[in-house]
């Protein structure tokens, strides 16, 4: 059985790496063939922090006085956060999320989005105006948007978020991303960084990507995505939806990214010094490129593993043997047609991570749910992995 796959003792477990000088050749041999030295990410993630954290000290002072939403500080998320990025370094996408909270006069209420074609984590934004005239610290600066008439609010005060980044009464991801990049190029030169980096803001509807170039040649790629937290909970909505998907653009969609991170923060305080779990993802990344298997699966994969396989096992010197348990597990689900999504109705989560209450007791998300309702693309994907 699968956890049976994770549960797994090794019978050589106990001869070492120098006990053992072929096994070490042959990590020696992978980690130059599939460049398993995992890039030089913390410095460059600092860069990434400082420059959003300036951004966001020029956003305030511009718009401490309107009615877009307000800016949270940022959250580093996905593989160049966790530590295991597949790319070379030079291609490493820096992703953030930036927290979208209302503004005064304001209020975000989460809707399932009953018109998308996965209603269970796709979600609409609705903004509402509520009262500012009353309550413990009423603005005396303000005007309330439901108390006050139409002139005197053109008048005397902007406009609400309602009219400006809103399509109907819903949050639109696209005209917050077109805000957003319009600001970054206006503030680019205020900022520290302008001073080192030529900045290029690149293409995208649902999201702000920049392209920093330094007088060298070297490139850093940054990606801001926009998000609402679910309540107190580690999972939030994401303006930018999967390549394969194109949402309406006040269809926001469930994100596990800010859990994930967390979850690989957890691991890193408790796995043994020179721990092989980064190198182990980073490794068969590689060696899934070009099959129908996507990453997301994998590191779900390696996610089960991490809770299921004790920690004292993930010592470097057990690379080869993690990597095998990673292809036999993905191998199991691919017969089982059955891949349990890590965040729902979990048992091993760590107790820092906070889901929403709906997430326990709910009916697991099984990621190979597709392969159920096509039998040429299992036997397609069983024939690639065990090719590999």
């Amino acid at each position: 059985s699968i956890r049976e796959v994770g549960n797994r003792r090794d019978s050589d477990s106990e001869e070492s790496e120098e006990e053992n000088p072929a096994q070490r050749n042959m990590i020696w041999i992978f980690s130059r063939r599939f460049q398993l030295s995992v890039p030089k990410l913390a410095s460059k993630r600092r860069v990434v922090q400082e420059l959003l954290s300036d951004l966001l000290q020029v956003f305030h002072s511009r718009f401490s006085d309107s009615f877009f939403p307000v800016l949270e500080p940022v959250i580093g998320v996905g593989s160049a956060f966790e530590g295991w990025s597949p790319q070379k370094e030079e291609d490493v996408v820096y992703c953030m999320f930036v927290p979208l909270k209302p503004p005064r006069g304001h209020a975000f209420h989460l809707e399932p989005d009953t018109m998308g074609e996965v209603p269970q984590t796709s979600m609409r934004i609705r903004v509402e105006l509520v009262c500012t005239c009353t309550g413990d610290q009423p603005d005396q600066n303000m005007l309330c948007f439901l108390h006050h008439s139409e002139e005197e609010l053109k008048r005397n005060q902007v406009a609400s978020l309602l009219h400006t980044l809103c399509t109907g009464p819903y949050l639109d991801g696209e005209k917050i991303a077109l805000w957003f990049q319009m600001f970054v190029i206006s503030a680019w030169s205020v900022v520290p960084q302008s001073r080192r980096y030529s900045m290029k803001v690149l293409p995208s509807c649902r999201s702000c990507k920049m392209k920093l170039m330094k007088a060298s040649g070297r490139s850093l790629f940054v990606e801001m995505v926009f998000s609402v937290q679910q309540g107190d909970s580690d999972i939030f909505l994401s303006s930018q939806p999967p390549e394969a998907q194109l949402p309406p653009s006040t269809t926001w969609l469930e994100s596990y990214a800010v859990a994930e991170a967390k979850f690989f923060r957890h691991v890193a305080m408790q796995v043994p010094p020179r721990s092989c779990h980064l190198k182990c993802l980073r490794l068969c990344a590689r060696l899934l490129e070009g099959s129908s298997l996507s990453l997301y699966a994998l590191k779900t994969t390696v996610m089960h593993l991490l809770t299921l396989i004790p920690q004292s096992e993930w010592q470097h010197k057990y690379l080869l043997m993690r990597v095998d348990d990673v292809m036999r597990y993905l191998r199991c689900c691919l017969e089982e047609k059955r891949l349990k999504h890590f965040f729902f109705d979990n048992e091993d989560m760590p107790t820092e991570i906070s889901l929403p209450p709906a997430f326990q007791g709910a009916q697991p998300w099984n990621l190979f749910q597709h392969l159920a309702q096509d039998p040429a693309a299992q036997t397609e994907a069983l024939k690639e992995i065990d090719k590999l």
